[in-house]
């Protein structure tokens, strides 16, 4: 017998009416059967709605099944007497790490479990201690959680699960919110406690980098595993994880382009080292059988074109500039933060522009300045010439203007349905009725919500919906601007591509000017014109995507880094190869690799 196992369990949702009648019932796990050995890594990947968090919110008894069973460390969580070891045996880690710290300090936090728990005292002391050690935070334990950065607040989360002594934890999508930096934190000291404690670990997650050193890995899919295997194995069924709205890791999937286009490379490459590896020697077999011919089809490739040559004629005028702009959280207190400093910036119209930096950095500061729901300490912004701050200037209506998405589509809804939701704005702006709903309909249908959708609960619909309808609720007021706060946080990795998609749409179609607040660097290498990046309420650099780049070492000491196609085609350059290094993504890395291909030749 496993650590878990779980036998034939299944387990429904039920809706309910206003009257508590139900009205529906969903079937979020359907007869899952799996065993988890003691000391194994195992990862559980499926698309928004597909089980996983349900069925891991049974592993440590928050969930029960309706039928079938799981025995955790040979006890059943049916047993309501074993509830309290169970959690213990099996301790979570949550997706936001706010949502589980509850402690004024770091250390006060860590010993809450053991505290409840009853052990001693000293005892207490010695596995707080020995926790925060462990995930490489004792040196902060006297610091307020609220002064981490949202990767040193996951460690403290996974610390405070260690102190109650789990042979079993559960990573449910533990850096989903986290800058590059933050996630490599957080996945480093899983493994590690994999490795070094020979604790269980159970991670779910929608990055398939995060996954490759996993012993096992089970994708869900409406509810039934659909797909189980080593990294390796699943990672080689390409076409059947894209099925399943999934991806594979970029070096996996630049793998199997470069494959399709006839260079002999291994299914399942999984690591960077691998695919540069494998490249070299597929290389050096061409290079050696080279008989003038081109067998890859590469010849006639054009080279990857210079970024300004790929883009629509450069955007004129300025909508908004911000012109030396700070602001200080607590100002007049001994406790004050300056979150920017003498930021000054301009949006022009039609941009898509991306803004990044590591968590703490002043990105979400400034987008609230940029529809004045923060007033800056100094400095000034306008739109379109005006003062936006000026006593006489009408906010309201450039809300209307400059659209805001937060971070958290669930903290930005509240209407009964998604129809009436989408109406609160044009209503609360004073239009008619009528009006008001046609342009309801229009953005709802815009966004690419299904026809069911509209008499539905907002809070009865998936992640990705949620986002959707959070979109369209600031798209029916026309904005010029729209601003989105990490839009594709916690979504599988089509809803990512379908979101990112759609906003692409928006801009082309509306020339509307798009500000993108995003921690992943293969997404804004993908979509946006323009990256503008922000470090300790600074603007470091703002540029065109490859010019950023360029920067990869800058990057990462504060926190980021270049997208991973960026390192591989620098590794193949480094190892002698002739290529462009300037690519960002699967696309440019692909043809940049198959044009070195047809020079050597």
């Amino acid at each position: 017998m496993g650590i878990v196992d779980i036998k034939n369990v299944t387990y429904e949702y039920f809706r309910r009416d206003e009257e508590g009648n139900v009205e529906g019932i969903t079937t979020a796990v359907d007869g899952v059967s799996l065993s988890v050995e003691k000391g194994e890594f195992i990862a559980i990947l499926g698309h928004n709605g597909s089980g996983k968090s349900t069925l891991a919110k049974h592993i440590n008894a928050i969930l029960y099944p309706a039928e079938g069973s799981v025995v955790v460390d040979g006890m059943d969580t049916s047993d309501a007497d074993k509830t309290l070891k169970i959690r213990q045996t099996a301790g979570m880690v949550f997706q936001n790490p706010d949502n589980q710290i509850i402690g004024q300090v770091v250390e006060e936090d860590v010993g809450f479990g053991p505290e409840n728990m009853g052990v001693p005292t000293k005892e207490i002391w010695e596995r707080v201690e020995e926790s925060l050690k462990t995930v490489g935070m004792y040196e902060y334990r006297e610091y307020s959680p609220n002064k981490l950065s949202g990767g040193q607040k996951q460690r403290v989360s996974i610390a405070s699960v260690i102190a109650m002594h789990p042979k079993c934890i559960i990573l449910d999508e533990p850096t989903a919110m986290l800058d590059p930096a933050g996630r490599r934190e957080v996945i480093r000291a899983a493994r590690a406690l994999n490795d070094v404690e020979e604790i269980t670990v159970i991670l779910i997650t929608h990055y398939m980098e995060e996954v490759v050193h996993a012993d096992r890995v089970f994708v869900m899919d409406h509810g039934k595993v659909a797909m189980q295997g080593t990294p390796r194995e699943i990672f080689s069924r390409v076409e059947e994880l894209k099925a399943l709205r999934l991806s594979v890791p970029q070096v996996t999937e630049l793998a199997w382009e470069l494959k399709k286009s006839g260079l002999a490379l291994p299914d399942g490459i999984l690591t960077r080292k691998e695919c540069v590896e494998e490249i070299l020697k597929c290389r050096k077999r061409r290079t050696k059988g080279s008989t003038g011919t081109d067998p890859a089809g590469t010849a006639d490739r054009r080279t990857p074109v210079d970024e300004a040559g790929e883009k629509n004629e450069s955007p004129t005028g300025y909508r908004l500039i911000a012109d030396h702009l700070t602001y200080e959280y607590n100002s007049g207190t001994n406790q004050v933060v300056r979150a920017l400093d003498d930021v000054s910036l301009t949006l022009r119209p039609g941009e898509f522009i991306g803004l990044i930096g590591h968590t703490g950095s002043g990105k979400s500061t400034l987008v609230q300045h940029l529809n004045a729901l923060l007033k800056p300490t100094q400095g000034t912004i306008y739109y379109d010439g005006a003062d936006i701050h000026e006593k006489s200037y009408d906010r309201k209506s450039l809300r209307g203007k400059v659209g805001l998405v937060f971070q958290y589509p669930e903290h930005q809804l509240f209407e009964e349905t998604v129809f009436a939701e989408v109406c609160y704005g044009p209503k609360n702006f004073g239009w008619d009725r009528k009006q008001a709903e046609l342009s309801a309909y229009a953005a709802i249908k815009k966004v690419g919500l299904p026809d069911e959708c509209f008499d539905q609960s907002p809070f009865d619909l998936s992640g990705g919906q949620k986002r959707r309808v959070a979109i369209a609720s600031v798209l029916v007021l026309k904005p010029e601007i729209l601003i989105l706060d990490e839009p594709t946080a916690g979504l599988d990795p089509k809803g990512r591509d379908e979101i990112l998609g759609m906003i692409r749409d928006l801009r082309e179609q509306e020339n509307m000017t798009i500000v993108l607040v995003s921690h992943s660097m293969e997404d804004v290498a993908e979509y946006v014109d323009r990256i503008i990046v922000m470090d300790k309420g600074h603007v470091l650099y703002d540029d065109t995507p490859k010019a950023v780049f360029a920067h990869a070492r800058e990057l990462e000491e504060i926190g980021l880094a270049a997208p991973e196609m960026t390192y591989v085609c620098r590794d193949l350059k480094a190892a002698g190869m002739e290529i462009d290094t300037t690519a960002t993504t699967v696309a440019e890395a692909a043809e940049a690799i198959s044009n070195a291909f047809g020079t050597d030749e």
